[in-house]
């Protein structure tokens, strides 16, 4: 995209259906320039609904069933927001999230699907599990499933809903309850006659299938209530169930009611150009909307056929060009799972059956899923044929602390700085923080500027204010003002407004949190975003330094390991998506509280961009003393050590290593020694006979905190 076209125009997805992800894969080759896309989602990823039958069998594992959509936002350029949608004000443009947070739209698109909750059913509530949304489904099957396997729960199922979908729900369960146990029991209930809008035929196989698989089918029947492991019929009959599956038709997301906007039953009400009507700058595909003009079954086919005209229309939309109508098909193929692997398949007249149609079926699926798994490479710029002697093409720059300048270059440059000669100054260039005397009172002062690592500019300001905040907390002082220093990529007033509100709004939050006041700063447009904090605090006494660690203290460190090395495999495209989300939700957390438990520490510090070596080196040099560490000891975050032993590493990764050496450091453990962290932990050099006690303190407060080493009298960092 062309960084001298400003960005102009906000487009915001609502929900990670079929149909976005679809556009967002093809946003991601072809993006409209002055256009920011935002995805907003509950969660890092979005379940593929065809191959949910498939997964409850156990023919895929959960993660087969997963569009990662964080790393399709990645692909797209789009930032990606972790929330629920729990309000839209259509004349304002705004979106309300459940966390409160609103977000403005220029053009807005809704593909939230359905819920198969059943409320005003008694019971359910506490007893049952809707089939959709599909992620709570599957994560509560799992459950259910690995405890009928370990014979803490009968294997006793009923599925609510007879339809072609309750019915391929049911055999599934079957299936894999009977793998696991013997003479499982499930049933069907369906209020009126079951499998209706099939053909004769097909109705026939899979009635017969159902009696194979010694399924009950309870219809018509009434559900009165659920209790804990029965369903209670209408007429006083009972179902035992240990788990109870609603499936009875599709329910739209309540929120949508309180919207204003046209609804039929509840679904939004759409034109030919999946348009809300009467709200051109809104759109809505999926489940959860009604095509007047074409009303069809909810069906993820047409979510897939209608991702190529919504992809056009919203283009459209933004720059001005003229829309076109989706005219979805009236017939289409349904292949239903049959619990093994084999297939029933139904359009119009045809039906067939057997494993072979399973198999199509699978490949099919496959095909989808792998459209998100195996994303086109984008083309890269060609090398310049003539450059200076040593300019190398190196791998693209990381973000956060991955960018800093390397420990030597700067330690050089700081070598060669004057001494101090003023007496209100009491530090040195190097320490964590300036620490300044005035009339008795000890201000700390700190620094930090980050070039943004996520799109998102509200979780960008979290992180870097957390992040920024360290160095305060880590000598030991009480947070006091900050000024701010924004940097926007070039955009219009609409959006400078927009996002400097979102920016200021987040630091002055999270700095009120901590008991400062944002107090000022400077703002200008440049060719990316990036965001610096200048920070003052209050230290009562004196601050807590580099250089008091003693030969037998403990080392505490109250942070995973492993964000640089995340942030460049997700940069890379590498990256789970549910990693990355635990990584960027534990770098939010502030850590005054932990600061606070830690306030007898010898020495401390914050570990940022030179690592946990290079940090510890610091503490080391300054105390004249060594370290032992542990390397089966060091927290990490989920899937830092597979990354890191595949090769991943952060562009500040060799700098750091070649300053901080430390022996008998081996494998992926011990790279992730070198690796830069952004908003990283505290690092406690305590007395060992206080580190039991303070860890156990840091763990009941939140933090994932570990005693990693030794102070030693020996210098030099090694591995033990």
């Amino acid at each position: 995209m062309n960084s001298d076209l400003p960005l102009t125009r906000d487009l915001v997805f609502v929900g990670g259906g079929h149909s976005h992800a679809l556009v967002l894969r093809r946003w991601g080759m072809d993006p409209l320039p002055g256009a920011r896309l935002t995805l907003i989602n509950p969660g890092p990823t979005a379940p593929y609904t065809g191959m949910l039958p498939g997964h409850v069998a156990g023919h895929y594992d959960r993660d087969a069933l997963d569009i990662d959509l964080v790393r399709l936002a990645r692909f797209a350029r789009a930032r990606w927001i972790d929330g629920a949608v729990t309000g839209l004000d259509a004349q304002a443009g705004l979106l309300r999230l459940a966390c409160g947070r609103e977000v403005a739209y220029d053009v807005a698109s809704i593909d939230v699907g359905i819920t198969s909750e059943m409320p005003s059913l008694p019971g359910f509530a506490e007893h049952g599990v809707p089939a959709k949304p599909l992620g709570t489904f599957a994560m509560r099957w799992r459950a259910y499933l690995a405890d009928v396997a370990a014979g803490s729960a009968l294997p006793e199922a009923a599925v609510i809903g007879g339809g072609v979908a309750g019915a391929e729900l049911a055999m599934a369960i079957a299936h894999a309850l009977g793998g696991v146990a013997d003479a499982p029991r499930v049933a069907v209930i369906e209020a009126q006659a079951a499998l209706t809008g099939m053909s004769v035929k097909a109705r026939d196989i899979l009635m017969a299938r159902m009696t194979t698989l010694g399924i009950t089918l309870h219809a018509p029947a009434r559900v009165a209530r659920l209790e804990a492991d029965t369903v209670v019929l209408d007429d006083g009959a009972t179902v035992p169930s240990a788990f109870t599956v609603g499936a009875a038709g599709a329910r739209p997301h309540d929120w949508l009611a309180e919207t204003g906007l046209p609804l039929e039953d509840g679904f939004l009400r759409v034109d030919p150009t999946l348009q809300v009507e009467g709200h051109p700058a809104l759109f809505a595909t999926g489940d959860c909307a009604h095509m007047v003009h074409a009303p069809r079954p909810k069906a993820g086919v047409f979510a897939v056929r209608a991702a190529p005209v919504l992809h056009a229309n919203l283009r459209a939309a933004l720059s001005g060009g003229r829309l076109r109508p989706f005219r979805p098909q009236r017939r289409y193929l349904k292949l239903i799972s049959l619990g093994a692997k084999d297939a029933v398949g139904e359009r119009g007249d045809l039906t067939l059956s057997g494993p072979w149609l399973w198999r199509w079926k699978d490949r099919i699926d496959r095909g989808f899923m792998d459209k998100f798994t195996d994303l086109p490479n984008m083309a890269v710029p060609a090398p310049p044929r003539v450059a200076a002697l040593d300019a190398v093409a190196d791998a693209p720059l990381c973000a956060g602390c991955g960018s800093k300048v390397g420990v030597a270059a700067l330690g050089n440059a700081l070598a060669g700085l004057p001494t101090v000669i003023r007496a209100d100054v009491a530090s040195t260039p190097g320490d964590d923080a300036a620490v300044l005397e005035m009339d008795g009172v000890r201000q700390v002062l700190t620094n930090d500027h980050l070039r943004a690592f996520v799109a998102d500019p509200v979780l960008f300001a979290r992180i870097t204010t957390v992040h920024a905040l360290g160095d305060i907390w880590a000598m030991g002082a009480t947070p006091q003002a900050g000024l701010a220093t924004v940097i926007l990529p070039r955009m219009s007033e609409d959006l400078q407004r927009r996002t400097m509100a979102e920016v200021l709004g987040t630091v002055s939050d999270v700095l009120r949190a901590a008991g400062a006041e944002l107090v000022g700063g400077h703002s200008l447009m440049g060719a990316e975003m990036s965001l610096g904090l200048s920070l003052t605090g209050l230290a009562a006494g004196d601050p807590i330094g580099l250089s008091g660690a003693e030969p037998g203290d403990a080392l505490i460190l109250t942070k995973p390991l492993g964000s640089g090395t995340l942030l460049a495999a997700e940069m890379a495209g590498r990256a789970r998506g549910g990693d990355v989300v635990e990584l960027l939700r534990a770098m939010a957390q502030p850590q005054g509280a932990a600061a606070a438990i830690l306030a007898g520490a010898k020495a401390m510090t914050d570990v940022t961009g030179f690592g946990l070596a290079g940090h510890l080196q610091a503490i080391c040099a300054a105390s004249g003393v060594g370290a032992e560490l542990s390397l089966a000891d060091l927290p990490l975050y989920a899937g830092a050590e597979a990354l890191a032993a595949a090769g991943i590493r952060s562009t500040l990764h060799p700098s750091n290593l070649a300053a901080a050496p430390v022996a008998g450091a081996a494998g992926a453990r011990g790279a992730l020694l070198h690796d830069p962290q952004t908003a990283g932990g505290l690092l406690a050099a305590v007395s060992a006979g206080e580190a039991d006690t303070l860890c156990h303190r840091l763990r009941e407060d939140g933090s994932i905190a570990a005693i990693i080493g030794r102070i030693v009298a020996q210098p030099g960092l090694r591995c033990v």
